[in-house]
């Protein structure tokens, strides 16, 4: 081996998603595995690497046992959800390095159904032990601590609510275009605002909705490219950064470890944020949106919401289609979003997105898309920059 090999993304799936009340989260980490080594055209004895997280007692031991993996390189690194890219970049780094040929990260819940079949309660905290002890007696829930964060910002630079909410609004109309969107119903601000408080400044439609539903991406070198199925999607860049475990020691409340995970992507792919044709971006609530834009290059610190209030976010029109698919606030939110970005920005980029494909000014598919996913309340980010073969 000469050099680094190159890595690309060769398949990808999402497992049945939205209401699914009848499987089992294993079962849709499953169906999402048959369904990506499907799209690659690739059997699962070429899957020599293993990445997942979030289930089972010996995470992904147990889930690489039930797809019948004996994987002899694996990754379990869970940070919220930022996961998923932080794996991709780990996963990307072994390929290129020869200790991989063939990495699957695997993904799925049943988070709304495990709640309607009284399995389980919705969470209002990560527990009371380590550094966090000292900020549950004060009832600091992960909304209230995302909702602390969406005042600062508004405090120090001027954002407005209903520029939140214009973020809930655009979203919502890219799912309308989403035929697997959960929600595709179009909303207004008026609507946004008028909804019951969650937590000061966020309403509902502020929120990321409940979903059942798995992904999977399978990576491969590019020895493996020729014999698949799917045009390859190349990982041209990564990054990834860890913040804060508690919010005394998160320096700046409008700043986010994004701000880090995106520089360090973008100069090791060797482009800049104007060259991006779309962005996918975890939003589990809609300041999340705004100041990863922010953080990313996109617009200057403060004026998030001034890029967001005008329309730049939706496929049908935008200068920068952002969560293409709906996103976590309208299209499918099981838990750790972050596979699920992925997955829409590797089918943008091979021009599958149907009515909701991106499309450059001449007309052509989009070159370059970006997938950041968040974990934690802003605890860490991982961003990752894909390009088109």
């Amino acid at each position: 081996m000469t050099g680094p090999r190159k890595v690309a993304v060769v398949g990808v799936a999402l497992s049945d998603c939205g209401r699914v009340d009848e499987a089992t989260p294993y079962a849709l980490h499953a169906q999402a595995a048959r369904r990506a080594l499907a799209d690659a055209g690739l059997g699962r004895e070429v899957v020599d690497g293993f990445a997942s997280a979030g289930l089972g007692t010996l995470a992904p031991v147990e889930v690489a046992e039930y797809l019948g993996l004996r994987p002899t390189w694996a990754d379990s690194t869970s940070v919220g959800g930022s996961t998923w890219e932080v794996m991709a970049a780990h996963a990307a780094d072994a390929i290129a390095a020869g200790h991989a040929n063939a990495v699957l990260l695997v993904y799925g819940s049943t988070a709304r159904a495990d709640i309607r079949a009284g399995r389980r309660t919705g969470n209002l905290s990560f527990g009371a032990r380590g550094p966090l002890q000292f900020e549950v007696p004060y009832g600091h829930t992960l909304i209230a601590k995302y909702a602390m964060a969406a005042r600062r910002h508004m405090i120090e630079h001027g954002t407005t609510v209903e520029q939140l909410a214009e973020i809930a609004v655009q979203a919502r109309a890219n799912a309308a275009l989403n035929p697997d969107a959960l929600f595709r119903t179009p909303i207004t601000v008026d609507e946004v605002l008028s909804g019951p408080m969650i937590a000061d400044p966020f309403t509902k439609l502020h929120c990321c909705i409940r979903s059942d539903g798995g992904a999977a991406v399978l990576l491969a070198a590019e020895e493996y490219v020729r014999d698949c199925r799917t045009a390859p999607v190349w990982v041209l860049g990564t990054g990834e950064c860890l913040s804060h475990a508690t919010m005394s020691e998160w320096e700046d409340f409008t700043v986010s470890p994004a701000a880090v995970s995106g520089q360090l992507a973008f100069r090791r792919a060797e482009v800049t944020p104007p060259d991006i044709d779309f962005a996918e971006i975890y939003d589990a609530f809609t300041y999340m949106t705004l100041v990863t834009l922010e953080d990313l290059g996109f617009c200057p610190k403060g004026e998030g919401g001034a890029f967001v209030e005008k329309g730049r976010l939706r496929v049908a029109g935008g200068e920068l289609p952002v969560n293409t698919d709906g996103g976590g606030l309208s299209a499918q939110h099981p838990g750790m979003r972050g596979l699920f970005l992925l997955v829409e920005a590797v089918r943008q980029l091979r021009g599958e997105a149907g009515q909701r494909q991106v499309r450059r000014a001449d007309g052509g598919l989009p070159e370059l898309g970006v997938a950041s996913g968040t974990g934690g309340w802003f605890c860490s980010s991982g961003t990752v920059v894909l390009g088109r073969g």
